[in-house]
């Protein structure tokens, strides 16, 4: 099986068993996933979704976040990982938020870029949530289970992994597929126990081609 063959079927496989695939921060806007997915880095989304209520009671807005002070965000904040540096972030993003996009959340991942906190992941992550942009955002479960996969080949780094992927995925599945192989990464193609036996994709995959052929 080359390696279209591959993403054919695999695409095949998520778009017929898994046609709705979303992001499991909760969020009603986009600010507020802008914040989820900051306080997300080395952080699960589970505890992002048990400090987000009371941070987005306190600052429901970028103007009141951006008015607030780094030790009173720290509070909020204290039990995700890297508090200090995402209370930090969290600040100087309202602040040019406020002050060069008047509170509009760029679709742009250039623009993106430019807040504190944002790397190029998270940008892609609010490019294609939110404005359904033919981005893809490459977190370590992507990174995983697309090599595992064998949807690529001797990628070292995330942006190599994200060329690699958006080369054969159509652009309008894009950000759906992001969510796919997320969520394949969380629940099933674990990075220490993979559970091969209840995967749906093994046929196509790589690595457990591998694996029964030791």
């Amino acid at each position: 099986m080359n390696k279209k063959e591959r993403f054919e079927k695999i695409i095949e496989y998520f778009s017929i068993n898994q046609p709705v695939a979303e992001t499991e921060l909760h969020y009603t806007n986009a600010y507020e996933l802008l914040v989820a997915v900051i306080l997300s880095a080395q952080c699960t989304d589970k505890r992002v979704n048990i400090i987000t209520p009371k941070f987005f009671e306190k600052y429901p807005t970028a103007k009141v976040l951006s008015k607030s002070t780094q030790e009173e965000i720290f509070e909020l904040v204290r039990t995700c990982s890297y508090p200090n540096n995402k209370a930090k972030h969290l600040l100087g993003m309202a602040k040019m938020l406020v002050d060069e996009f008047n509170e509009i959340v760029p679709s742009d991942i250039n623009l993106l870029q430019k807040l504190p906190g944002v790397g190029r992941k998270t940008a892609n992550v609010i490019a294609s949530v939110i404005y359904n942009k033919p981005t893809l955002a490459v977190d370590t479960h992507v990174f995983r289970v697309s090599a595992r996969l064998g949807l690529t080949t001797n990628s070292k780094t995330p942006l190599e992994t994200e060329k690699q992927l958006i080369k054969y995925i159509p652009d309008e599945l894009i950000p759906i597929a992001h969510h796919w192989l997320i969520l394949h990464g969380r629940y099933v193609c674990q990075a220490r126990k993979p559970k091969c036996d209840v995967c749906g994709i093994r046929d196509y995959c790589k690595f457990y081609e591998i694996l029964n052929n030791d």
